[in-house]
């Protein structure tokens, strides 16, 4: 007969096991902005992709739902998209239990890399996989963010509409160097600062940009919102020029910036370039990575 548990053997009471999960970044390879909405956002066209870094969360079962954050200094309640996509989680799914958890920011904040979508579609398919339950998990995510359906696909796609209405596009997979100056740009302010029609710009080539992506040529790509942010923003213009500057081809800015991206041969002229360019400009963030 099993006596009482005493303060040792509780310490070894076996612990539920943290699962733990790639939130991965995207970058715009292009990013056309067609025309204002009566909502808001803006109509946009525009070829996303996964990348091979991102933020790490680690999911725990637990009777109540918690939030950590490492490397930030983020909210932890409501305020936070990874608590928000949780709780909406747990709310739909009915479950009783929750879950703790630690949400580790590898990314920059308000980069333009998507960290804050990706953060919340992550959460969405672990708490899924944690607490089975028949939940429309794309119904849950538009409400969250516009780039949040796109992460919970977890593939290249197109994005149009305000980037809900996803096509998905087989991409190569190619090497690239991401670098962003330490400055946070508003994708609010960054669509705001569009000045009259001529800021809105026609469809991508996305026949032409999958065929340079595959032989190496100049990318026929474009981001209408890189004009107006860097007109404003004078580090994401020196930025650009670094990336040119170490042999990178096709240098943009992803999203609504700061952070830029540039493409490389393969995966030794990425890592060679982002040696040079945190080298010369050490407290830029600089990142050697790949497509997914």
């Amino acid at each position: 007969m099993l006596g009482p548990m005493t303060p040792e053997s509780e310490t070894q009471r076996p612990r539920p096991h943290a699962q733990t999960y790639l939130a991965p970044a995207k970058v715009n390879l292009g990013l056309s902005v067609r025309r204002p909405r009566a909502d808001g956002y803006h109509e946009v066209h525009s070829l996303m992709v996964p990348l091979a870094v991102g933020d790490e969360l680690a999911i725990t079962p637990a009777d109540t739902l918690t939030l950590t954050v490492e490397g930030a200094e983020l909210p932890t309640d409501e305020r936070n998209l990874v608590y928000r996509a949780a709780r909406a989680y747990l709310d739909a799914s009915g479950t009783a239990g929750g879950a703790a958890i630690t949400l580790r920011k590898r990314l920059p904040l308000a980069s333009g890399l998507g960290g804050g979508s990706s953060d919340a579609a992550t959460t969405l398919m672990a708490l899924a996989r944690l607490h089975p339950a028949p939940v429309n998990l794309p119904a849950l995510a538009r409400p969250l963010g516009a780039d949040v359906p796109f992460f919970l696909l977890g593939q290249s796609a197109l994005a149009q509409g305000i980037g809900e209405v996803l096509t998905p596009l087989p991409v190569p997979r190619v090497p690239l160097v991401l670098v962003n100056p330490g400055v946070e740009v508003s994708a609010r302010d960054a669509y705001a600062w569009l000045d009259g029609e001529e800021a809105f710009t026609p469809e991508l080539d996305v026949e032409g940009i999958l065929a340079a992506l595959g032989d190496g040529r100049e990318v026929p790509y474009h981001n209408a919102l890189q004009g107006p942010v860097t007109a404003r923003h004078a580090p994401i213009r020196d930025v650009l020029a670094a990336l040119e500057g170490v042999g990178l081809r096709s240098p943009l800015m992803s999203g609504s910036g700061a952070t830029c991206f540039a493409l490389a041969r393969n995966d030794d002229q990425a890592h060679d370039a982002a040696r040079a360019i945190q080298a010369r400009h050490p407290d830029w963030w600089v990142v050697a990575t790949s497509t997914l």
